[in-house]
């Protein structure tokens, strides 16, 4: 085939695709996370939340006063707790990344008077705890807690496999 007919047939090839995409486009109907209602849970599951919750802030009390509970964050963090605490201003003044439950409260306005006066934005949108970009945990930091997850709820000893994926 000549080199302008491989350019027409490409022409009408993306001709089709286009024409074929914008009759499709207004039958299919936007989904985003944001825009879903929210869905109470049944009451009887509501109660149990209500329940769990009760027992989560009993025992980041006992961390709390075992001095290995330190949140960055004004609401009860359950990922610090169910790992048997974690000093989350310690590992925010080291730069060494936070939890996940902990990066996401401070993106949503949840931090402490005290964290909150050290946070500023990048230009990227980014959130910097003086001056330094806020990161997760490394996967290693994630795997030695998850080890440490399955032995507290579990009672017996947890490393959690090097192949297993979060």
């Amino acid at each position: 085939m000549s080199r302008p007919g491989q350019v027409f047939g490409m022409l009408c090839c993306l001709a089709v695709g286009l024409s074929v995409g914008l009759c499709w486009q207004g039958s299919v109907s936007r989904i985003s996370a944001q825009d879903e209602q929210f869905e109470a849970p049944s009451e009887d599951t509501a109660k149990k939340i209500v329940v769990a919750y009760d027992s989560m802030r009993a025992a980041m009390e006992g961390l709390k006063q075992e001095q290995k509970y330190v949140p960055a964050t004004k609401s009860l963090n359950p990922y610090s707790v169910m790992v048997g605490g974690l000093d989350v201003v310690a590992d925010l003044e080291s730069g060494r990344g936070v939890d996940p439950y902990t990066f996401a409260g401070l993106y949503a306005g949840d931090a402490t008077d005290e964290i909150a006066a050290q946070l500023t934005k990048d230009e990227d949108g980014r959130l910097l705890y003086k001056n330094r970009v806020i990161r997760m945990y490394p996967i290693s930091r994630f795997k030695k807690l998850e080890g440490q997850r399955i032995t507290l709820t579990s009672g017996r000893p947890g490393a959690p496999s090097e192949t297993a994926t979060p």
